[in-house]
This record gives C-alpha cells, sequence and structure tokens, in this order.
C-alpha cells in the first residue's frame, strides 16, 4: 500500500520525508554541491561521447537522486536526466509525490520535464544552462521561455537558472551533447 504523508496529512506516524521546499531566494549550499556534482559527471560523460546532461532530486540537503540523460541508454526518449532523476526519487521514497522536493540540473529543463517535474508536486527547480544560452536543439516549443511555464501553472514554482552557468556552458552552447 502506498503511504504517503499527503495522503494522510494527520497521521503524525507518517512524518513527511521531504520537508518544506527552501524559500531562499538564491541557491542553498545543498543545491550548489549537487549542481557541481551533476557538472562533474555531465564533463565526465561528455568527454567519454555520452549525454552530457545529469539531473538530481534533493529533500534539503540531501540528494535522493542523481542520474543522468537515459534516452539512448534505455532507447526511450522520454528518459531526459529529470525524469530519471524524479523516477529514482520517487523509487528511494517508495511515493510519487515529491512535494516539497527540489529538482537541480546541469541544464535548463526542456517542456516535457518541467510538466513531469510540476506532475510530481515538485515546485523548485535550479539549472545552470539557461535556454536563451544554448542550442536551440534542446527545447522543442523555442518560443516558450520557462517564465511562460511559470506564469501558466496553477500553483507557480520558483526557477533559478544560471547558476554556475559559466562551469557548463561549453557543453550546451553548439549542441554537441
Amino acid at each position: 500500500m502506498d503511504r504517503s504523508p499527503a495522503d494522510h496529512p494527520e497521521d503524525p506516524a507518517m512524518p513527511d520525508p521531504l520537508g518544506p521546499t527552501p524559500t531562499d531566494p538564491g541557491p542553498t549550499p545543498a543545491e550548489i554541491a549537487a549542481l557541481r556534482d551533476a557538472i562533474a559527471q555531465a564533463r565526465a560523460l561528455a568527454d567519454a561521447g555520452g549525454p552530457g546532461i545529469v539531473a538530481a532530486v534533493l529533500a534539503g540537503d540531501r540528494v535522493l537522486a542523481m542520474r543522468p540523460n537515459e534516452v539512448k541508454d534505455r532507447t526511450d526518449p522520454s528518459r531526459h536526466a529529470e525524469i530519471a532523476a524524479m523516477a529514482a526519487a520517487a523509487e528511494v521514497l517508495a511515493q510519487v509525490d515529491l512535494t516539497g522536493a527540489t529538482l537541480v540540473s546541469t541544464l535548463q529543463p526542456c517542456e516535457m520535464c518541467l510538466g513531469a517535474m510540476r506532475w510530481a508536486g515538485i515546485s523548485r527547480v535550479v539549472f545552470a544552462a539557461r535556454q536563451e544560452a544554448v542550442h536551440p536543439k534542446y527545447f522543442q516549443f523555442g518560443g516558450l521561455t520557462i517564465a511562460d511555464f511559470h506564469a501558466a501553472a496553477d500553483k507557480g514554482f520558483a526557477h533559478l537558472g544560471g547558476v554556475l552557468e559559466d562551469e557548463v556552458i561549453d557543453l550546451y552552447a553548439d549542441g554537441r551533447v
């Protein structure tokens, strides 16, 4: 039986495994540390000819999962790094509700990943390379910005882009990975 705190808020035996979403206007030290780790992994993967995009899901200061893009490895066009990280985090917690978690990515999440993020309940995303600074191949609806998605979201979400962008932009500027 899948029980989550969101399903049973009155049940004190079911503590919230994620805690509250950070409210800091800037990235937290844990988010920066996770992003640095993701960037290091993305570089190593790209140097080896692999997919140089990595994402993580954090609960407070704890990294629940960090995964690279798995599209080619899984032969699945939906297995972007963000999707893989959210799936792994849900598995770790044994629940699909990731409310209170933060998504961290080396590249601004695409339209599909932003939608999945919201379906999972995640309301904060921190990323390095911004859409306007990278090759257009990473976005299928290039005319839509993250601000457009933010405005369209019923409950909104916090987005912090360009964090450590200078440490990773070379991977995405020309669309090589």
